[in-house]
Protein backbone atom coordinates (compact mmCIF):
# COMPACT_ATOMS: atom_id res chain seq x y z
CA UNK A 1 0.00 0.00 0.00
CA UNK A 2 1.37 3.08 -0.95
CA UNK A 3 1.63 6.11 1.99
CA UNK A 4 1.88 8.17 -1.29
CA UNK A 5 -1.58 9.73 -1.54
CA UNK A 6 -3.36 9.38 -5.32
CA UNK A 7 -1.89 6.11 -5.91
CA UNK A 8 -3.56 3.50 -6.81
CA UNK A 9 -1.95 0.04 -5.37
CA UNK A 10 -1.55 -3.45 -6.52
CA UNK A 11 -4.50 -5.45 -4.49
CA UNK A 12 -2.56 -7.53 -1.61
CA UNK A 13 -3.55 -10.97 -3.36
CA UNK A 14 -2.20 -10.06 -6.67
CA UNK A 15 0.71 -8.67 -4.91
CA UNK A 16 1.40 -11.74 -3.12
CA UNK A 17 1.10 -13.58 -6.87
CA UNK A 18 3.72 -11.50 -7.90
CA UNK A 19 5.99 -12.01 -5.37
CA UNK A 20 5.83 -15.69 -5.37
CA UNK A 21 6.17 -16.06 -9.17
CA UNK A 22 9.28 -14.04 -8.62
CA UNK A 23 8.70 -10.81 -11.07
CA UNK A 24 8.66 -8.86 -7.47
CA UNK A 25 11.86 -8.87 -5.59
CA UNK A 26 11.71 -6.05 -3.09
CA UNK A 27 14.83 -4.30 -4.03
CA UNK A 28 14.13 -0.52 -4.61
CA UNK A 29 14.98 0.61 -8.30
CA UNK A 30 17.78 2.53 -6.91
CA UNK A 31 19.55 -0.15 -4.86
CA UNK A 32 19.27 -2.87 -7.42
CA UNK A 33 21.14 -0.58 -10.30
CA UNK A 34 23.61 0.74 -7.53
CA UNK A 35 24.80 -3.16 -7.44
CA UNK A 36 24.59 -3.63 -10.95
CA UNK A 37 27.55 -0.47 -11.30
CA UNK A 38 29.21 -1.66 -8.51
CA UNK A 39 29.49 -5.44 -10.57
CA UNK A 40 29.83 -4.45 -13.93
CA UNK A 41 33.68 -2.50 -12.83
CA UNK A 42 35.93 -0.57 -15.53
CA UNK A 43 33.74 -1.67 -18.43
CA UNK A 44 32.48 1.19 -20.19
CA UNK A 45 28.71 1.90 -19.43
CA UNK A 46 27.83 4.87 -21.51
CA UNK A 47 29.72 6.94 -24.17
CA UNK A 48 28.48 10.83 -25.00
CA UNK A 49 30.40 12.22 -27.67
CA UNK A 50 33.87 12.11 -26.61
CA UNK A 51 33.28 11.27 -23.61
CA UNK A 52 33.81 7.24 -22.62
CA UNK A 53 31.81 6.74 -18.94
CA UNK A 54 32.99 3.41 -16.98
CA UNK A 55 30.43 1.50 -14.41
CA UNK A 56 32.77 2.60 -11.51
CA UNK A 57 33.01 5.67 -12.78
CA UNK A 58 29.11 5.94 -13.38
CA UNK A 59 28.39 4.30 -9.60
CA UNK A 60 30.92 7.04 -7.95
CA UNK A 61 28.90 10.12 -10.02
CA UNK A 62 25.39 9.02 -9.26
CA UNK A 63 26.46 7.87 -5.26
CA UNK A 64 28.20 11.63 -5.03
CA UNK A 65 24.94 13.64 -6.80
CA UNK A 66 22.44 11.83 -4.84
CA UNK A 67 24.55 12.58 -1.76
CA UNK A 68 24.18 16.30 -2.70
CA UNK A 69 21.02 16.10 -3.34
CA UNK A 70 20.57 14.34 0.71
CA UNK A 71 22.51 17.27 1.51
CA UNK A 72 19.69 19.94 -0.17
CA UNK A 73 17.11 17.83 1.58
CA UNK A 74 15.73 15.49 -1.03
CA UNK A 75 14.08 12.64 0.87
CA UNK A 76 11.65 9.73 -0.24
CA UNK A 77 8.62 10.45 -2.58
CA UNK A 78 9.37 14.18 -3.19
CA UNK A 79 8.47 14.40 -6.75
CA UNK A 80 11.37 15.86 -8.97
CA UNK A 81 10.08 17.10 -12.81
CA UNK A 82 12.94 16.23 -15.03
CA UNK A 83 13.75 17.74 -18.19
CA UNK A 84 16.91 17.00 -19.61
CA UNK A 85 18.02 15.86 -23.04
CA UNK A 86 19.99 12.76 -24.15
CA UNK A 87 23.01 14.08 -22.15
CA UNK A 88 25.29 11.81 -19.34
CA UNK A 89 23.75 14.22 -16.59
CA UNK A 90 19.89 12.69 -17.01
CA UNK A 91 21.36 9.26 -16.43
CA UNK A 92 23.38 10.33 -13.20
CA UNK A 93 20.39 12.70 -11.93
CA UNK A 94 17.72 9.63 -12.68
CA UNK A 95 19.76 6.95 -10.61
CA UNK A 96 20.57 9.36 -7.91
CA UNK A 97 16.68 10.56 -7.87
CA UNK A 98 15.90 6.52 -7.53
CA UNK A 99 18.75 5.90 -4.92
CA UNK A 100 17.42 8.65 -2.54
CA UNK A 101 13.69 6.87 -3.55
CA UNK A 102 12.73 10.26 -4.79
CA UNK A 103 10.27 10.22 -8.21
CA UNK A 104 11.06 12.04 -11.07
CA UNK A 105 8.07 12.99 -13.26
CA UNK A 106 9.45 12.21 -17.28
CA UNK A 107 9.18 15.52 -19.30
CA UNK A 108 10.06 15.96 -22.68
CA UNK A 109 12.54 18.26 -23.99
CA UNK A 110 9.87 19.46 -26.17
CA UNK A 111 7.42 20.55 -23.25
CA UNK A 112 6.80 23.83 -22.92
CA UNK A 113 4.83 26.07 -20.25
CA UNK A 114 1.65 24.31 -20.60
CA UNK A 115 2.38 20.71 -20.00
CA UNK A 116 4.87 21.53 -17.18
CA UNK A 117 2.74 23.97 -15.39
CA UNK A 118 0.50 20.95 -15.25
CA UNK A 119 3.00 18.21 -14.33
CA UNK A 120 3.56 20.84 -10.79
CA UNK A 121 -0.02 21.35 -10.69
CA UNK A 122 -0.61 17.55 -10.69
CA UNK A 123 2.26 16.57 -8.61
CA UNK A 124 3.38 18.71 -6.30
CA UNK A 125 6.53 18.58 -7.43
CA UNK A 126 9.28 20.24 -5.41
CA UNK A 127 12.49 19.83 -7.69
CA UNK A 128 13.21 20.96 -11.36
CA UNK A 129 15.86 19.73 -13.27
CA UNK A 130 16.49 21.55 -16.95
CA UNK A 131 19.12 22.42 -19.09
CA UNK A 132 19.85 26.15 -20.01
CA UNK A 133 19.17 25.84 -23.33
CA UNK A 134 16.50 22.91 -24.96
CA UNK A 135 17.39 23.09 -28.41
CA UNK A 136 16.92 27.00 -29.49
CA UNK A 137 14.70 27.71 -26.31
CA UNK A 138 16.11 29.74 -24.02
CA UNK A 139 14.57 28.50 -20.32
CA UNK A 140 15.13 30.99 -18.01
CA UNK A 141 12.08 32.79 -18.71
CA UNK A 142 10.14 28.94 -17.92
CA UNK A 143 12.42 28.99 -14.61
CA UNK A 144 11.24 32.21 -13.79
CA UNK A 145 7.41 31.29 -14.52
CA UNK A 146 7.68 27.77 -12.68
CA UNK A 147 9.45 29.71 -10.08
CA UNK A 148 6.84 32.35 -9.54
CA UNK A 149 3.44 29.67 -9.53
CA UNK A 150 4.90 26.99 -7.61
CA UNK A 151 6.07 28.26 -4.01
CA UNK A 152 6.65 24.56 -3.07
CA UNK A 153 9.78 24.02 -5.52
CA UNK A 154 12.87 23.98 -3.40
CA UNK A 155 15.61 23.41 -5.77
CA UNK A 156 16.06 23.71 -9.36
CA UNK A 157 19.03 21.96 -11.25
CA UNK A 158 20.81 22.97 -14.58
CA UNK A 159 22.64 20.55 -16.35
CA UNK A 160 25.85 22.56 -15.50
CA UNK A 161 24.89 22.82 -12.04
CA UNK A 162 24.67 18.88 -12.01
CA UNK A 163 28.06 18.92 -13.36
CA UNK A 164 29.59 21.15 -10.69
CA UNK A 165 28.31 19.47 -7.92
CA UNK A 166 30.22 16.14 -9.26
CA UNK A 167 33.16 18.24 -9.54
CA UNK A 168 33.32 19.39 -6.28
CA UNK A 169 34.67 17.34 -3.61
CA UNK A 170 32.37 16.63 -1.27
CA UNK A 171 33.77 13.52 0.73
CA UNK A 172 31.96 10.01 -0.31
CA UNK A 173 30.12 8.65 2.87
CA UNK A 174 27.68 5.71 1.45
CA UNK A 175 26.73 4.84 4.75
CA UNK A 176 24.26 7.79 4.30
CA UNK A 177 22.97 6.65 1.70
CA UNK A 178 22.51 3.05 2.78
CA UNK A 179 20.66 4.38 5.62
CA UNK A 180 18.35 6.12 3.46
CA UNK A 181 14.89 3.85 3.50
CA UNK A 182 12.95 3.24 -0.03
CA UNK A 183 9.91 1.18 0.09
CA UNK A 184 9.90 -1.14 -3.09
CA UNK A 185 6.22 -0.83 -3.26
CA UNK A 186 5.98 3.16 -3.78
CA UNK A 187 6.02 4.25 -7.05
CA UNK A 188 9.68 4.89 -8.53
CA UNK A 189 8.78 7.13 -11.48
CA UNK A 190 5.88 8.85 -12.90
CA UNK A 191 5.97 8.58 -16.60
CA UNK A 192 3.51 10.33 -19.16
CA UNK A 193 0.21 9.06 -20.72
CA UNK A 194 -0.52 9.87 -24.31
CA UNK A 195 -3.60 10.78 -23.00
CA UNK A 196 -6.68 11.88 -24.84
CA UNK A 197 -8.34 14.20 -22.13
CA UNK A 198 -5.92 17.54 -21.98
CA UNK A 199 -2.37 16.96 -21.01
CA UNK A 200 -0.63 13.83 -20.62
CA UNK A 201 -1.27 11.95 -17.21
CA UNK A 202 0.56 10.66 -14.82
CA UNK A 203 1.67 6.81 -14.85
CA UNK A 204 3.20 5.47 -11.43
CA UNK A 205 5.06 2.93 -11.63
CA UNK A 206 6.82 1.24 -8.47
CA UNK A 207 10.03 0.20 -7.70
CA UNK A 208 9.45 -3.37 -7.77
CA UNK A 209 7.40 -3.34 -11.48
CA UNK A 210 9.78 -1.19 -12.86
CA UNK A 211 12.56 -3.48 -12.71
CA UNK A 212 10.81 -6.48 -13.35
CA UNK A 213 9.58 -4.57 -16.56
CA UNK A 214 13.22 -4.36 -17.58
CA UNK A 215 14.14 -7.78 -16.82
CA UNK A 216 11.49 -8.85 -19.19
CA UNK A 217 12.34 -7.06 -22.10
CA UNK A 218 15.54 -7.42 -22.18
CA UNK A 219 15.14 -11.23 -22.28
CA UNK A 220 13.49 -11.15 -25.41
CA UNK A 221 16.02 -8.81 -26.51
CA UNK A 222 19.14 -10.79 -27.41
CA UNK A 223 21.20 -8.51 -25.00
CA UNK A 224 24.79 -9.45 -24.47
CA UNK A 225 27.33 -7.80 -22.23
CA UNK A 226 29.20 -6.75 -25.35
CA UNK A 227 26.45 -5.54 -26.99
CA UNK A 228 25.91 -1.21 -27.42
CA UNK A 229 22.55 0.21 -27.70
CA UNK A 230 21.84 3.58 -29.76
CA UNK A 231 19.88 6.12 -27.94
CA UNK A 232 18.24 8.38 -30.23
CA UNK A 233 14.77 8.68 -29.11
CA UNK A 234 14.25 10.99 -26.43
CA UNK A 235 15.69 9.24 -23.43
CA UNK A 236 12.95 10.38 -20.91
CA UNK A 237 10.35 7.98 -23.00
CA UNK A 238 10.17 4.34 -21.54
CA UNK A 239 10.96 2.49 -24.51
CA UNK A 240 14.53 3.81 -24.24
CA UNK A 241 14.94 4.41 -20.69
CA UNK A 242 13.70 0.41 -19.64
CA UNK A 243 12.28 -1.19 -22.56
CA UNK A 244 14.84 -2.30 -22.30
CA UNK A 245 16.42 0.34 -23.10
CA UNK A 246 19.43 2.27 -20.89
CA UNK A 247 18.38 0.10 -18.03
CA UNK A 248 18.70 -3.37 -18.97
CA UNK A 249 21.68 -2.29 -21.02
CA UNK A 250 23.11 -1.80 -17.63
CA UNK A 251 22.07 -4.60 -15.88
CA UNK A 252 23.91 -7.26 -18.48
CA UNK A 253 27.03 -4.84 -18.25
CA UNK A 254 26.57 -3.89 -21.97
CA UNK A 255 26.89 -0.02 -23.67
CA UNK A 256 24.56 2.38 -23.95
CA UNK A 257 25.56 5.63 -26.76
CA UNK A 258 23.72 8.72 -25.94
CA UNK A 259 23.19 11.12 -29.14
CA UNK A 260 21.01 14.60 -28.61
CA UNK A 261 20.45 14.35 -32.38
CA UNK A 262 18.36 11.71 -34.45
CA UNK A 263 19.40 13.01 -37.73
CA UNK A 264 20.47 10.35 -40.47
CA UNK A 265 23.87 12.64 -40.64
CA UNK A 266 24.24 12.59 -37.23
CA UNK A 267 23.44 8.59 -36.65
CA UNK A 268 24.67 6.34 -39.42
CA UNK A 269 28.56 7.73 -38.41
CA UNK A 270 27.57 6.45 -35.07
CA UNK A 271 25.90 3.12 -35.84
CA UNK A 272 30.04 2.37 -37.36
CA UNK A 273 32.11 4.30 -35.08
CA UNK A 274 30.72 2.28 -31.84
CA UNK A 275 29.14 -0.92 -33.67
CA UNK A 276 26.01 -0.40 -32.18
CA UNK A 277 24.00 -3.61 -32.12
CA UNK A 278 20.19 -2.65 -31.33
CA UNK A 279 18.24 0.28 -32.23
CA UNK A 280 15.03 1.37 -30.66
CA UNK A 281 13.15 3.83 -33.28
CA UNK A 282 9.67 4.68 -33.93
CA UNK A 283 9.03 4.15 -37.32
CA UNK A 284 9.38 7.67 -38.71
CA UNK A 285 12.95 7.23 -37.71
CA UNK A 286 13.81 4.19 -38.82
CA UNK A 287 12.38 5.34 -42.52
CA UNK A 288 14.33 8.23 -43.04
CA UNK A 289 17.54 6.45 -42.23
CA UNK A 290 16.99 3.72 -44.82
CA UNK A 291 16.13 5.79 -47.28
CA UNK A 292 18.68 8.53 -46.68
CA UNK A 293 21.42 8.33 -49.84
CA UNK A 294 24.49 6.43 -49.87
CA UNK A 295 23.32 4.44 -46.96
CA UNK A 296 23.74 1.02 -48.61
CA UNK A 297 27.60 2.53 -48.60
CA UNK A 298 27.84 2.63 -45.36
CA UNK A 299 28.82 -0.37 -43.00
CA UNK A 300 25.78 -1.16 -40.88
CA UNK A 301 26.68 -4.68 -40.26
CA UNK A 302 26.96 -4.87 -36.21
CA UNK A 303 22.87 -4.20 -36.00
CA UNK A 304 21.53 -7.27 -35.13
CA UNK A 305 17.88 -6.20 -33.98
CA UNK A 306 15.94 -2.92 -34.86
CA UNK A 307 13.21 -2.51 -32.06
CA UNK A 308 10.60 -0.15 -33.40
CA UNK A 309 7.60 1.10 -31.18
CA UNK A 310 5.08 3.79 -31.22
CA UNK A 311 3.12 3.21 -34.58
CA UNK A 312 2.22 0.30 -36.56
CA UNK A 313 4.96 -0.16 -39.01
CA UNK A 314 4.57 -1.74 -42.15
CA UNK A 315 5.98 -5.27 -43.45
CA UNK A 316 7.10 -3.68 -46.64
CA UNK A 317 9.47 -1.17 -44.58
CA UNK A 318 10.67 -4.28 -42.30
CA UNK A 319 12.28 -6.03 -45.65
CA UNK A 320 13.83 -2.80 -46.66
CA UNK A 321 15.40 -1.94 -43.45
CA UNK A 322 16.46 -6.05 -43.26
CA UNK A 323 18.01 -5.67 -46.70
CA UNK A 324 20.01 -1.93 -45.46
CA UNK A 325 20.92 -3.58 -41.91
CA UNK A 326 22.13 -6.51 -43.63
CA UNK A 327 22.66 -9.08 -40.24
CA UNK A 328 19.57 -7.30 -38.55
CA UNK A 329 15.99 -8.60 -37.51
CA UNK A 330 13.59 -5.86 -37.01
CA UNK A 331 11.92 -6.73 -34.17
CA UNK A 332 8.61 -4.62 -33.67
CA UNK A 333 7.01 -3.91 -29.67
CA UNK A 334 4.01 -3.16 -29.16
CA UNK A 335 4.10 -1.07 -25.64
CA UNK A 336 2.86 1.70 -23.45
CA UNK A 337 4.29 3.29 -20.44
CA UNK A 338 1.39 1.87 -18.27
CA UNK A 339 2.91 -1.56 -18.57
CA UNK A 340 2.49 -4.51 -21.39
CA UNK A 341 4.86 -5.25 -23.10
CA UNK A 342 4.85 -7.33 -26.47
CA UNK A 343 7.65 -7.83 -28.49
CA UNK A 344 7.83 -10.24 -31.65
CA UNK A 345 10.04 -13.02 -30.50
CA UNK A 346 13.24 -12.61 -32.46
CA UNK A 347 12.66 -16.49 -33.65
CA UNK A 348 8.99 -16.28 -34.50
CA UNK A 349 8.16 -17.25 -38.53
CA UNK A 350 9.21 -14.16 -40.96
CA UNK A 351 5.30 -14.00 -41.93
CA UNK A 352 5.05 -13.80 -38.14
CA UNK A 353 7.73 -10.81 -37.51
CA UNK A 354 6.59 -9.04 -40.77
CA UNK A 355 2.59 -9.18 -39.82
CA UNK A 356 2.09 -8.63 -35.92
CA UNK A 357 2.94 -6.20 -33.04
CA UNK A 358 4.54 -9.42 -30.91
CA UNK A 359 2.91 -10.98 -27.74
CA UNK A 360 3.58 -10.45 -24.10
CA UNK A 361 6.66 -11.07 -22.26
CA UNK A 362 4.75 -12.20 -18.93
CA UNK A 363 2.44 -15.13 -18.33
CA UNK A 364 1.17 -13.28 -15.97
CA UNK A 365 0.03 -10.13 -18.49
CA UNK A 366 -3.93 -10.96 -18.56
CA UNK A 367 -5.04 -9.95 -21.83
CA UNK A 368 -8.91 -9.61 -22.60
CA UNK A 369 -9.85 -8.24 -26.41
CA UNK A 370 -13.58 -7.10 -25.85
CA UNK A 371 -16.21 -5.28 -27.84
CA UNK A 372 -18.16 -1.82 -26.68
CA UNK A 373 -19.67 -3.41 -23.70
CA UNK A 374 -16.55 -5.19 -22.58
CA UNK A 375 -17.52 -8.58 -23.40
CA UNK A 376 -14.85 -10.75 -25.07
CA UNK A 377 -14.97 -11.39 -28.83
CA UNK A 378 -14.34 -14.61 -30.45
CA UNK A 379 -10.88 -14.89 -31.38
CA UNK A 380 -9.32 -13.03 -34.62
CA UNK A 381 -11.89 -10.43 -34.05
CA UNK A 382 -11.09 -7.06 -33.53
CA UNK A 383 -12.07 -5.56 -30.07
CA UNK A 384 -10.13 -3.10 -27.73
CA UNK A 385 -7.36 -4.23 -25.67
CA UNK A 386 -7.80 -4.67 -21.53
CA UNK A 387 -4.57 -5.53 -19.75
CA UNK A 388 -4.18 -6.39 -16.19
CA UNK A 389 -0.40 -8.04 -15.01
CA UNK A 390 2.78 -7.62 -12.65
CA UNK A 391 3.75 -4.14 -14.17
CA UNK A 392 0.41 -2.55 -15.31
CA UNK A 393 -0.70 0.19 -13.44
CA UNK A 394 -4.02 -0.18 -11.56
CA UNK A 395 -4.59 3.79 -11.85
CA UNK A 396 -2.95 7.14 -13.32
CA UNK A 397 -1.64 9.61 -10.47
CA UNK A 398 -4.52 11.78 -8.28
CA UNK A 399 -7.37 11.54 -10.98
CA UNK A 400 -9.89 9.04 -9.22
CA UNK A 401 -12.38 10.40 -11.78
CA UNK A 402 -10.79 9.39 -15.15
CA UNK A 403 -9.73 5.90 -14.05
CA UNK A 404 -13.27 5.43 -12.35
CA UNK A 405 -13.99 5.25 -16.66
CA UNK A 406 -10.43 3.80 -17.57
CA UNK A 407 -10.61 0.45 -15.39
CA UNK A 408 -12.70 -1.95 -14.75
CA UNK A 409 -13.66 -2.89 -11.20
CA UNK A 410 -11.63 -6.23 -11.80
CA UNK A 411 -8.23 -3.56 -12.07
CA UNK A 412 -8.29 -4.49 -15.93
CA UNK A 413 -6.86 -1.32 -17.97
CA UNK A 414 -8.70 -0.08 -21.06
CA UNK A 415 -5.83 0.79 -23.09
CA UNK A 416 -8.57 2.41 -26.07
CA UNK A 417 -6.11 0.56 -28.34
CA UNK A 418 -8.10 -2.03 -31.27
CA UNK A 419 -5.89 -5.15 -31.84
CA UNK A 420 -7.10 -9.01 -32.91
CA UNK A 421 -5.37 -11.57 -32.03
CA UNK A 422 -3.37 -13.90 -34.43
CA UNK A 423 -3.32 -17.75 -35.26
CA UNK A 424 0.46 -17.55 -34.17
CA UNK A 425 -0.39 -15.86 -30.45
CA UNK A 426 0.59 -13.08 -31.69
CA UNK A 427 -1.20 -9.89 -31.80
CA UNK A 428 -2.45 -7.11 -34.29
CA UNK A 429 -2.74 -3.61 -34.05
CA UNK A 430 -5.64 -2.57 -35.84
CA UNK A 431 -6.01 1.19 -34.63
CA UNK A 432 -7.47 3.30 -31.72
CA UNK A 433 -10.20 3.89 -29.84
CA UNK A 434 -8.76 7.50 -28.10
CA UNK A 435 -8.93 10.51 -29.66
CA UNK A 436 -5.69 11.39 -30.13
CA UNK A 437 -2.73 11.86 -33.26
CA UNK A 438 -0.14 9.47 -33.55
CA UNK A 439 2.60 11.98 -34.79
CA UNK A 440 5.66 9.87 -35.33
CA UNK A 441 5.19 7.75 -32.37
CA UNK A 442 4.28 10.84 -30.22
CA UNK A 443 0.66 10.80 -28.88
CA UNK A 444 -1.04 14.11 -29.18
CA UNK A 445 -4.60 14.70 -27.11
CA UNK A 446 -6.62 16.11 -29.97
CA UNK A 447 -8.54 17.68 -26.64
CA UNK A 448 -5.61 19.22 -25.26
CA UNK A 449 -5.12 21.20 -28.76
CA UNK A 450 -8.91 22.01 -29.03
CA UNK A 451 -9.76 23.60 -25.58
CA UNK A 452 -6.65 26.03 -26.60
CA UNK A 453 -7.82 26.96 -29.99
CA UNK A 454 -11.15 27.54 -29.02
CA UNK A 455 -9.64 30.47 -26.72
CA UNK A 456 -8.66 32.33 -29.71
CA UNK A 457 -11.10 34.66 -30.37
CA UNK A 458 -11.61 34.41 -33.85
CA UNK A 459 -12.60 30.46 -33.51
CA UNK A 460 -16.11 29.31 -33.05
CA UNK A 461 -15.70 25.56 -33.17
CA UNK A 462 -12.49 23.48 -33.50
CA UNK A 463 -12.17 19.94 -34.61
CA UNK A 464 -8.34 18.54 -34.47
CA UNK A 465 -8.12 15.12 -36.77
CA UNK A 466 -5.13 13.42 -38.20
CA UNK A 467 -4.16 13.08 -41.99
CA UNK A 468 -2.26 10.97 -43.08
CA UNK A 469 2.02 11.42 -43.74
CA UNK A 470 4.25 9.22 -45.53
CA UNK A 471 7.13 9.62 -42.84
CA UNK A 472 6.18 10.36 -39.53
CA UNK A 473 2.32 8.51 -40.09
CA UNK A 474 0.18 11.28 -39.13
CA UNK A 475 0.10 14.97 -38.95
CA UNK A 476 -2.27 17.10 -37.18
CA UNK A 477 -4.88 19.02 -39.04
CA UNK A 478 -7.53 21.70 -37.29
CA UNK A 479 -10.53 22.04 -38.64
CA UNK A 480 -11.86 25.40 -37.24
CA UNK A 481 -15.50 27.26 -37.41
CA UNK A 482 -14.45 31.01 -37.81
CA UNK A 483 -16.76 33.61 -35.65
CA UNK A 484 -18.68 35.64 -38.04
CA UNK A 485 -16.55 38.32 -39.59
CA UNK A 486 -13.49 36.86 -38.80
CA UNK A 487 -11.02 34.44 -40.34
CA UNK A 488 -7.65 32.23 -39.60
CA UNK A 489 -4.61 31.62 -41.05
CA UNK A 490 -2.60 28.69 -40.24
CA UNK A 491 0.51 30.60 -39.62
CA UNK A 492 -1.53 33.19 -36.97
CA UNK A 493 -3.07 30.00 -34.73
CA UNK A 494 0.09 28.53 -34.71
CA UNK A 495 1.41 31.81 -33.65
CA UNK A 496 -1.48 32.28 -30.86
CA UNK A 497 -0.69 27.97 -29.88
CA UNK A 498 3.12 29.01 -29.23
CA UNK A 499 2.73 31.73 -27.12
CA UNK A 500 0.32 29.90 -24.78
CA UNK A 501 3.45 27.45 -23.84
CA UNK A 502 2.44 24.89 -26.33
CA UNK A 503 5.04 22.09 -27.34
CA UNK A 504 5.98 22.67 -31.10
CA UNK A 505 5.60 18.91 -32.08
CA UNK A 506 2.23 19.43 -31.02
CA UNK A 507 0.99 22.21 -33.72
CA UNK A 508 -1.42 21.43 -36.12
CA UNK A 509 0.26 21.45 -39.94
CA UNK A 510 -2.60 21.77 -41.73
CA UNK A 511 -6.02 24.69 -41.03
CA UNK A 512 -9.22 23.75 -42.96
CA UNK A 513 -11.94 26.70 -42.45
CA UNK A 514 -15.42 25.44 -42.40
CA UNK A 515 -19.06 26.56 -42.12
CA UNK A 516 -19.99 23.69 -39.91
CA UNK A 517 -18.58 20.12 -38.86
CA UNK A 518 -20.52 16.79 -39.75
CA UNK A 519 -22.32 15.18 -36.09
CA UNK A 520 -22.17 11.57 -35.23
CA UNK A 521 -25.75 9.74 -34.43
CA UNK A 522 -24.96 10.64 -30.92
CA UNK A 523 -24.44 14.31 -31.83
CA UNK A 524 -20.80 14.15 -31.34
CA UNK A 525 -18.30 15.65 -34.01
CA UNK A 526 -17.71 12.80 -36.43
CA UNK A 527 -14.32 12.73 -36.87
CA UNK A 528 -13.93 10.02 -39.05
CA UNK A 529 -15.77 12.11 -41.91
CA UNK A 530 -13.52 15.19 -40.65
CA UNK A 531 -10.39 12.27 -41.34
CA UNK A 532 -11.42 10.99 -44.74
CA UNK A 533 -12.06 14.31 -46.34
CA UNK A 534 -8.33 15.45 -45.05
CA UNK A 535 -7.34 12.43 -46.53
CA UNK A 536 -8.98 12.75 -49.94
CA UNK A 537 -8.15 16.45 -50.26
CA UNK A 538 -4.12 15.47 -49.45
CA UNK A 539 -4.65 12.11 -52.12
CA UNK A 540 -6.11 15.03 -54.73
Amino acid sequence: MSSLAGVTPFPPDFAARYRARGYWEDVPLGRFYAGVFASHGDRVAMVSGSERVTYSELRERVARLALHLLGLGVVPLDRWVVQLPNIPEFVYLYFALEQLGAIPIMALAGHRWNEINSFFELSGANGYAVTEMLGDFDTQALIAQIREAHSGVRTILSAQTIRELLRSSAPLDARLLDAVEVDPDEPCILQLSGGTTGVPKLIPRTNNDYVYNTKAAAAVNDVHADDCLLVALPIAHNFPLACPGISGFFWKGARAVLTESPRADDVLPLIERERITHLELVPALLIRYINTPGVTERDLSSVRVINTGGQKLQPEVKRRAESVFPNARVQEVFGMAEGLLMFVRLDDSEEVRFETAGRPVCKDDEILIVDEDRNPVPDGEVGELLVRGPYTLRGYYNVPEYNARTFTPEGFYCSGDLMRRHPSGNYIVEGRKKDLINRGGEKISAEEIENLILSHPAVLNVACVPMPDPVLGERMCAFVIPKPGRTLTLQVLTSFLTEKGLAKFKLPERLELTDDLPLSKFGKVAKNVLTKQVAEKIQA
